[in-house]
């Protein structure tokens, strides 16, 4: 029975591992914190469960498929809960959108604010609809391992004008601000600027449309651990708590896993869902491969980073959705000054999550769990204190949601502690503390990512967001379904 190694147990690695389990080959995945989840971990606090990352899922089929491979049932582990409104956005001038499937509610909202635009609107669903069947169906699952599946792939992607922005494809088709940053704001969900983004990734519309948005109940790291019992169950091994310390090479194959335990052990195939320039440059240090990935990686241009303040307070808040967007004074600006040029400006949107209101397992009984995301440059562009400059976001964020929606939060306050990119760099390994690995430019996607497998070492292989599609919990599960079936034929 040929044997495989998958170095970190996020979304990817754990879709991956359950693919080559149900494929027969002897799978072991190893995790260096002591949950599974990557970015997606957990914590609990006072009563209170804390999602640390991902909260939006989307394309719940792409899910239900890995329990389907062995003609299982994604409820026996996972309770997956429709969430509607997607988002409600919420401008500073005072007004609201609420962005959801509900075809006949949200054209009524776009004739709301911007009753000029419902005909580009129709023009932007169908220019949607393309570029997910050519960028998500047809291209989504495919591994880029030459250039001439780049080449191939070129006049779809000249035909939706995918060197556009995402920004600049969606002022093509409505005028008003609102609807412009209503239509374009969800590159920013993967690490994206939608100033600069492809325009294919206007895709994530469709995704949605068809899709829908769903929270599983118990928190986004219960549909971790909902695939990681999958995995086990079928016979795969799950070792936490127990980090990567070397990939071992002899020629051009990597021929032993080793851990921080003095745990050792050879595999047929290794795989990293770990950040990219940590795998190249810290596990494969003792190789000249892993030196000239290190090298090459480090000179891309990564997403930025995030700053997200948990809390957990007294009341429940059934006006305020689960989702929300509370977009601040400047659009392009702001973007400017988290992608381009580095600072900590004094003001921000915030993407603000509030969980309690669709599943109230999430705290105890008369209070309500939140958490507000602001994304910030990661160390390399803004390489400040974040130990002392923490507390002084937190209290500045808190502030804005007390001034927005929630006007006594200082005196409901039960619970507050917040994640810097100084911890992003720290406990996940992530290069300059990024939160979403490469940044999903035109000149960084597909080939120009990192291979599902590596060019020299015939025998490691990537998968999560610093591979194609990228990232989210549908690209990295797609990006796992790419590199199983490369292992898979290399194996037999």
């Amino acid at each position: 029975m040929k044997k495989a190694c998958i170095v970190g147990a996020g979304f990817g690695g754990l879709a991956l591992a359950i693919r080559l389990q149900s494929a027969g080959i002897d799978t072991t995945l190893v995790e260096g914190r002591d949950k599974v989840g990557g970015r997606a971990y957990v914590w609990e606090r006072e009563g209170f469960t804390f999602d640390a990352g991902p909260t939006v899922i989307t394309d719940p089929n792409c899910l239900r498929e890995l329990w389907a491979l062995t003609d299982q049932d994604i409820a026996r582990d996972v309770d997956l809960m429709p969430v509607s409104p997607f988002y409600r956005l919420g401008w500073p001038d005072g007004v609201t959108f609420d962005y959801s499937n509900d075809e006949p509610a949200l054209r009524r909202e776009i004739s709301r604010i911007a009753p000029q635009d419902v005909g580009g609107y129709d023009e932007f669903v169908r220019y949607a609809e393309g570029v997910y069947h050519e960028g998500y169906v047809r291209l989504g699952t495919e591994a880029f391992l030459n250039f001439s599946q780049m080449v191939k792939a070129a006049p779809a992607l000249a035909r939706y004008q995918a060197w556009r922005s995402v920004y600049s494809m969606v002022s093509s088709f409505v005028k008003d601000e609102h609807l412009r940053q209503a239509l374009s704001f969800h590159t920013l969900l993967v690490g994206g600027n939608p100033m600069t983004t492809s325009a294919i990734y206007a895709l994530i519309h469709k995704l949605e449309k068809d899709g829908g948005v769903w929270w599983a109940r118990g928190g986004t790291n219960k549909l971790a651990q909902g695939m990681a019992s999958l995995f086990e169950r079928l016979g795969g091994r799950l070792r936490l708590a127990d980090r990567v310390t070397q990939l071992h090479t002899v020629g051009d194959r990597v021929h032993e896993v080793e851990t921080v335990s003095g745990w050792r052990e050879r595999f047929d195939a290794v795989a990293s869902n770990g950040d990219l320039v940590h795998t190249y440059r810290t596990l494969l240090s003792e190789t000249p491969r892993g030196q000239q990935m290190a090298k090459k990686l480090t000179g891309k241009r990564f997403s930025p980073s995030l700053f997200v303040v948990h809390f957990g307070i007294e009341g429940k808040w059934p006006g305020i959705p689960h989702h929300s967007i509370l977009f601040g004074p400047r659009y392009k600006g702001l973007l400017d000054d988290i992608f381009e040029h580095g600072v900590l400006p004094r003001d921000f949107s915030i993407y603000l999550h509030h969980p309690t209101v669709t599943d109230p397992s999430m705290a105890p009984a008369g209070k309500s769990t939140f958490y507000a995301l602001v994304p910030v440059a990661h160390l390399g562009k803004l390489p400040i204190d974040w130990k002392a400059v923490g507390p002084q976001l937190e209290r500045r964020v808190l502030d804005e949601v007390k001034r927005r929606l929630i006007p006594d939060l200082d005196d409901r306050l039960v619970t507050s502690f917040h994640y810097t990119p100084f911890d992003f760099e720290h406990d996940l390994h992530a290069w300059k503390g990024n939160a979403f690995s490469l940044e999903p430019i035109l000149t960084q996607s597909a080939w120009f990512r990192a291979h599902n497998r590596d060019d020299v070492l015939r025998n490691l292989y990537m998968v999560g967001a610093g591979t194609h599609p990228g990232a989210g919990i549908p690209g990295v599960v797609a990006s796992a379904k790419a590199t199983a079936r490369l292992i898979v034929e290399d194996l037999k």
